[in-house]
């Protein structure tokens, strides 16, 4: 909390002084620095902190997968967005959990206000459900990256007063190809049939709750519109899909190219 006046002005100043002399000690003995401007300290100074998008927008993909949710994402995959989710994921600097699940809770309760046709947060609950990892990716990571930070944005959106839970309602069914080199075509191919809902499913979801899916990054929506697809084949109806980042296929004005199939 700030303080009044004069002395507050000064304990600020002080505060920032210790604060700066404690992360570059952290940097001088345990080699960290920030993701997103190499500083010295935190892995997230408070400048690049302060600058992560507060809610989220409509990012559709080109082509759109048929059928696909409204999708949301808190900004583009490149930038301090790209530093965070990648550090998270494949280098374990579990203590950006925090700010991406920040983030996503953002990006959620902006789908759940469009949802609603409202610009005032739904009271309505919502249960947010993970595009599932492998077994194999999250034992090799040593953790499961998106249902971590997941659990952070369900927790921050309850604090805030929207319930929110997680589900973890959807299971990877079957081997897939590495998708970095396919296209959208492509990876929709490559997807088909790769999940579907715990037997359980249907008993996570209570009446009136929205159903979101949430991933990291949105690319071309194959992956969102697979888990879309398995939920659905249990009965549930998914009203939108949030990510932290949309990586930049977006449709000319006039509406999204659609997809055949």
């Amino acid at each position: 909390m700030r303080r009044p006046g004069i002395a507050g002005t000064i304990g600020d100043v002080l505060d920032d002084v210790l604060a700066g002399a404690r992360d570059a000690g952290c940097d001088l003995f345990l080699g960290s620095a920030c993701v997103g401007c190499e500083a010295p300290g935190r892995v997230l100074c408070r400048t690049c902190d302060a600058a992560l998008p507060l809610d989220g927008r409509v990012a559709w993909p080109t082509p759109t997968p048929s059928g696909l949710a409204l999708p949301y994402a808190g900004g583009g995959y490149d930038g301090l967005l790209k530093a965070l989710v990648n550090e998270h994921k494949e280098h374990g600097v579990l203590a950006l959990a925090a700010p991406l699940g920040r983030v996503l809770a953002g990006v959620v309760r902006a789908l759940l206000a469009e949802a609603a046709g409202q610009r005032a947060l739904p009271s309505e609950a919502v249960l947010l459900v993970p595009v599932p990892s492998r077994r194999a990716v999250v034992r090799r990571r040593g953790h499961d990256p998106l249902l971590r930070v997941t659990r952070e944005a369900a927790a921050r959106l309850r604090r805030r007063g929207t319930p929110a839970g997680v589900g973890r309602a959807l299971v990877s069914a079957q081997q897939v190809r590495d998708q970095s080199t396919l296209d959208a075509v492509e990876r929709g191919a490559n997807l088909a049939g790769s999940m579907r809902s715990r037997r359980d499913a249907g008993r996570l979801v209570e009446r009136d709750t929205r159903v979101v899916v949430v991933d990291d990054v949105l690319t071309t929506g194959a992956t969102a519109r697979e888990a879309q697809r398995a939920l659905e084949v249990a009965g549930l109806v998914v009203t939108g899909v949030a990510t932290v980042a949309a990586t930049r296929r977006r449709h000319p004005p006039g509406g999204p190219v659609r997809q055949a199939g």
